[in-house]
């Protein structure tokens, strides 16, 4: 059984659970690193279950102090790394697989998302590690994507489940990232090979401009459990979800069909801002959150829940690691994967 103060009713394991915040499992007292990843390594498979509830899982206790001991951790809780692929958002790289979470300004909140829900092949687990916390705010929020799926009008899921949604991105070297950094490239035709392989619609615009457009599932299910799940970056990624300030500075020098990036319904269609904010309520509805502590490590299943960030202040140090990769033909997508918006 999992070491923890307070027991939750209904819980295939024991953690503690308070309203509004994720499962948190303390490590037993007292373990240096090596003691505390076969701990991890021991209950695995109860932590696996634990995460089949609550979708996300805060261990705090351990003894993580740098990216050498937070890669022991991925080791002793992930069974295989995932790649990251189709990079979208600034990252700082420490190797071995480890990076830094989203490297966006510490003013803006990150809005929630499902790990690389536009590939073909995502990571089914996710590993952050905090080694510094923010002064103020800076939390990781996690909110189960099934909650977040009841929460959204039937309507809106009757059109995603039908049309999915579509991404469309524009890589320059002034806006968004450039397309060498996002396919870990310095060869176009290395670019074209690899959209064509998946699905995405590429095409070199003016000035050097590559956009691509991709259509994908909106809804899947989880391939284990066979549970339904809002799974994409549709609120994340449009254009609505944007500070007004900064919309109108980015609409002032770009049309909406050269924004770094945007999302529509899979059919063509533009959301309305009305649609985003429900969206985000629907997020902010199923959202638990918890500050940041030194050492602690949250363990997120990719499919069960979306995660974010808070805005804050100070230096602020959390790193991400991937693994356990999961091919979407495999979680009953709604509609075809398709490099094309139609």
């Amino acid at each position: 059984m999992l070491a923890s103060a307070i027991p939750r009713k209904g819980l295939p394991v024991d953690l503690v659970k308070d309203e509004g915040k994720p499962a948190i499992l303390h490590a037993p007292p007292a373990l240096d690193m090596r003691e505390g990843c076969a701990w991890l390594a021991a209950i695995r498979a109860e932590l696996r279950a634990g995460l089949d509830v609550e979708g996300a899982v805060l261990i705090r206790g351990l003894p993580v102090r740098d990216t050498t001991d937070f890669a022991l951790v991925r080791d002793a809780i992930t069974r295989e790394r995932a790649h990251y692929r189709e990079q979208a958002t600034p990252r700082t790289s420490f190797g071995d697989d480890i990076y830094s979470s989203t490297d966006f300004p510490v003013d803006q909140r990150i809005m929630p998302h499902n790990e690389n829900s536009y590939t073909l092949e995502f990571p089914g687990l996710l590993l952050f590690g905090c080694l510094v916390p923010a002064e103020h705010g800076g939390a990781t929020p996690v909110a189960d994507c099934r909650k977040v799926f009841n929460a959204i009008p039937q309507e809106m899921i009757g059109r995603f489940r039908a049309a999915g949604w579509g991404l469309i991105r524009n890589y320059t070297d002034y806006f968004g990232l450039g397309w060498r950094t996002a396919f870990g490239t310095q060869d176009p035709v290395e670019v074209m090979r690899y959209c064509a392989e998946n699905k995405i619609g590429a095409s070199w615009e003016a000035g050097g401009r590559l956009q691509t457009v991709q259509r994908r599932s909106a809804i899947i299910r989880h391939p284990r459990l066979g549970q339904e799940v809002w799974f994409n970056h549709v609120a994340f990624w449009n254009v609505w979800s944007l500070a007004q300030e900064f919309r109108e500075a980015l609409l002032g020098a770009l049309t909406v069909a050269e924004l770094p990036y945007n999302t529509v319904y899979g059919d063509g269609q533009p959301l309305t801002a009305q649609e985003i904010g429900m969206l985000l309520a629907a997020y902010d509805s199923a959202t638990v959150r918890v500050p940041w502590q030194s050492g602690d490590i949250m363990v997120v299943d990719n499919i069960l829940a979306a995660h974010g960030r808070d805005s804050y202040r100070g230096r602020r140090t959390v790193l991400v690691a991937m693994g356990e990769a999961v091919k979407l033909h495999l979680c009953a997508p709604t509609v075809e994967a398709l490099p094309r918006i139609t």
